[in-house]
């Protein structure tokens, strides 16, 4: 099964976590922030990222906590006893995700880059009709979803 994640993170020099999104193919969300160094904020994360946390309730965690909240929520919603794809468009996130669970990730996770396989349209589609900022990662990582399409590649569309 296919776990689209999302993370917001304080810049791209030293990434630090501030919040995660998943949202499962079967509809599931998860969404977790924790306390992050807010001097190592960079100015885009200060302007656009942190004015959108603290508005999902139950949603605040503090590092170990979340970790158990992943892997719990990770559990609840895999099917069968199925391998679960960790579905990402930026490297970062899975290196993020890996660090929030204490780089324990259970064996049944795997690592899905799919950066080429999202329909920029879609997003546009998703954002459009929600009416949800982006740059929210339980947000982004529900665009995601919306926009995946396993058999396109925007090779072919370039």
């Amino acid at each position: 099964m296919n776990v689209f994640i999302d993370t917001e993170f304080t810049n791209f020099l030293d990434p630090q976590l501030i919040s995660l999104g998943m949202a499962s193919e079967y509809g599931e969300d998860f969404y977790g922030e924790i306390a992050y160094p807010d001097h190592a904020c960079s100015p885009f994360v200060r302007e656009v990222v942190l004015p959108l946390l603290r508005k999902i309730p139950h949603s605040y965690f503090t590092i170990d906590n979340l970790h158990l909240e992943i892997i719990k929520w990770l559990e609840i919603v895999r099917r069968n006893k199925d391998d679960v794809f960790i579905c990402v468009d930026y490297q970062t996130d899975w290196d993020l995700f890996c660090k929030a669970l204490d780089y324990r990730v259970p064996s049944w996770c795997h690592c899905k880059l799919v950066d080429r396989e999202i329909v920029e349209l879609m997003l546009y589609d998703f954002f459009k009709h929600s009416g949800l900022p982006e740059h929210h990662a339980l947000y982004d990582a529900q665009a995601n979803r919306h926009a995946y399409r396993a058999h396109y590649t925007k090779d072919n569309y370039e």
